[in-house]
């Protein structure tokens, strides 16, 4: 199969044992962004086009964000850190943030998950309109306080030599 822009992505098929492999992280060497790539043109729908939306946001909003597979099967973009991950069910596209409660949003994005202590989520429904411009904020806040709070590498010390 040819190469494919992002926005074709979605409408790509994709063979079996990869869209299986999709469903675990049992296999290390399969590519994340290949499995996100996979999981978008599997739904086929309003969620695969919503997951890529906010995949390209995380990515404007995050240069150099990695993409990881995990827990069986979830999108998750990491910046020192996790920043959030892209849950898809039948009915909404859910963005778990992991330190969530600890990020201002002014926007009030935050619409689901709001009773835990470190967690906060946004679900998103067919037909909503993303606040693009506060997602970004709230991509950007969160990446940054991952980077606050990550521990300083040790530096190497140099022994004087006797």
């Amino acid at each position: 199969m040819p190469a494919t822009t992002a926005s074709k992505t979605a409408t790509a098929k994709i063979p079996a044992a990869k869209a299986k492999a999709a469903d675990t992280d049992a296999n290390a060497d399969i590519n994340a962004s290949e499995m996100i790539d996979a999981r978008i043109a599997q739904l086929d729908d309003w969620r695969g086009r919503t997951l890529a939306r906010i995949r390209q946001l995380m990515k404007d909003a995050v240069p150099g964000v990695e993409e990881t597979w995990k827990w069986r099967g979830t999108p998750v973009w990491e910046r020192h850190g996790q920043i959030c991950t892209g849950e898809t069910y039948k009915e909404v596209v859910k963005m778990t943030f992991a330190k969530g409660a600890k990020l201002d949003d002014p926007a009030k994005l935050f619409n689901s998950s709001l009773d835990g202590n470190a967690r906060r989520a946004i679900d998103i429904r067919q037909g909503e309109v993303l606040d693009e411009k506060a997602l970004k904020a709230l991509f950007k806040a969160a990446a940054a306080l991952n980077e606050a709070s990550a521990k300083p590498r040790a530096k190497a010390s140099a022994k004087p030599s006797a």
